[in-house]
């Protein structure tokens, strides 16, 4: 897969008519996508837990500052749901950071968890429980059968846009009626 064609640095838009519990109106940032398959992180799904619930899991000890304490943890995906997943601005490296765009990496290791509950983590983070995957040629079918937009990420939306708006920001950046789409796909 040439670069060209790759989604990474973008958001998967699920279409209205995708009717799957877990995505319906979900925004995914991509992570990876190359031949072998893809990987991306629902960044607008909540999950029952806060910050503080989850660093309370992970250590014991550990203090929260209050700004971060109650702080939603996203459902990140299906896939992998005991694992988390740090989407955060670039900042210096932790022990398991992957830069995925100019401003953006994800980090997979326990430091940087520690690190955003002291308030000295990075200045935008986002904290996700699993992750959504697709199988070779997996994603390129789906999209052919109109479940998902895709669009280049945006940095304000992944990190500044409250959840509950993220899909509905990133459809009007789309600059299309979604609601006046067909389900089904066309060819001409």
């Amino acid at each position: 897969m040439t670069e060209l064609t790759s989604l990474k640095n973008h958001f998967l838009v699920a279409m209205p008519s995708l009717d799957d519990p877990y995505f319906s109106r979900s925004l995914i940032y991509v992570c990876e996508h190359d031949s072998e398959g893809a990987m991306g992180i629902v960044v607008n799904q909540p999950s029952t837990m806060n910050v503080k619930q989850l660093l309370e899991q992970t250590d014991k000890e550990l203090t929260v500052s209050d700004d971060k304490a109650e702080e939603i943890v996203l459902a990140g995906g299906p896939v992998s749901q005991e694992r988390g997943f740090v989407l955060h601005s670039t900042q210096k490296g932790w022990a398991s950071s992957l830069a995925l765009a100019p401003g953006v990496m994800v980090t997979t290791s326990k430091d940087i968890l520690t690190a955003i509950g002291n308030d000295e983590g990075p200045d935008d983070a986002i904290i996700a429980l699993g992750f959504a995957g697709w199988k070779k040629g997996q994603l390129e079918q789906e999209m052919q059968d109109n479940a998902w937009l895709t669009i280049e990420a945006d940095e304000e939306i992944l990190f500044h846009t409250p959840i509950h708006k993220k899909w509905q920001a990133t459809v009007n950046k789309l600059g299309v009626d979604v609601w006046q789409l067909a389900p089904g796909s066309g060819h001409a």
